[in-house]
């Protein structure tokens, strides 16, 4: 709308490049919406990513709050610590934010 407006004033000239340019992406995405790609009936079957394993563990933080870990990778003991100690930690700042 703002290419449309500048060229109204006066001494405007078109690049012809551009002008060019703009025909011919026109044109490829007119092409490409008449002739869609081939859709195999099997697409998307057979590579392994079907129903992919869910882990999930279950962790009771100190203030009786309760923490669930979900992810695709094996949630080992070490990494559920952490992680309960790193929200425990964040918990722990939110409630003295509000006490100040």
């Amino acid at each position: 709308m703002l290419a449309a407006a500048g060229a109204l004033r006066p001494g405007y000239q078109r690049s012809p490049s551009r002008v060019r340019d703009a025909k011919e992406a026109m044109l490829r995405e007119f092409a490409r919406v008449q002739n869609p790609q081939e859709v195999r009936e099997d697409a998307g079957s057979g590579d392994g990513l079907d129903e992919p394993e869910l882990h999930r563990e279950e962790i009771e933080l100190p203030d009786g709050a309760q923490l669930v870990l979900t992810d695709i990778e094996d949630i080992t003991p070490e990494r559920a610590e952490k992680t309960a100690a790193r929200i425990a930690r964040i918990l722990n700042t939110r409630e003295r934010d509000r006490q100040s």
